[in-house]
């Protein structure tokens, strides 16, 4: 069982490790999930990462198919993302997200160091918010309302940033299709 020191203790100092002390050789799927056992916090094995789970992020485009049998530092910074945003989103808003972030000539390490960055904050900041609360095993309940009402605050800000995601991006598709039509009008 995780005391309250002790979930706060890891909040403060648990992380995904920076894309340079990523492994900068390929590993199998078995080393990849023990990979990533360490880059998320997890408290029991019912919600690690199976070799099922990436193939179906794999089938799904969110993360590129691996090279031969074998995973590259980028398959595991998609993974670690993934892993962190599975537990508070769907797939399809991670794939919105994701190729979002990653749109342009934006570097797969920008990406990942943005995305360890804003986790940092948030993981302190939930951090911060338990040492302001009393400690006791009579205040669990109360706790886990409280953490699970941002939980909710915060998810409905980003659900919020996921449909206007959505809404510019049909209208750019739009924009982009009546530009076509023109083209194809005019050379007609």
């Amino acid at each position: 069982m995780c005391d309250s020191a002790s979930l706060r203790e890891r909040l403060r100092t648990q992380r995904p490790v920076d894309w340079d002390q990523l492994p900068d050789f390929s590993l199998y799927m078995d080393q990849v999930l023990s990979y990533m056992d360490r880059q998320v916090i997890r408290f029991d094995e019912d919600d690690g990462l199976t070799a099922a789970m990436v193939n179906n992020y794999t089938k799904s485009g969110l993360v590129p198919r691996a090279e031969g049998k074998k995973y590259s530092r980028e398959h595991l910074a998609y993974l670690t993302v993934i892993c962190v945003l599975k537990r508070v989103m769907s797939t399809r808003d991670m794939d919105l997200l994701i190729r979002e972030e990653l749109q342009g000539d934006r570097p797969v390490r920008d990406g990942y160091a943005a995305f360890c960055d804003s986790l940092d904050k948030a993981l302190n900041i939930t951090a911060g918010e338990m040492e302001s609360r009393p400690g006791g095993q009579e205040d669990l309940a109360d706790a886990a309302i409280h953490f699970a009402l941002l939980s909710y605050a915060a998810g409905v800000a980003s659900s919020r940033y996921v449909t206007m995601l959505r809404q510019r991006s049909a209208q750019g598709e739009n924009a982009a299709g009546k530009k076509a039509k023109k083209e194809r009008e005019a050379n007609a």
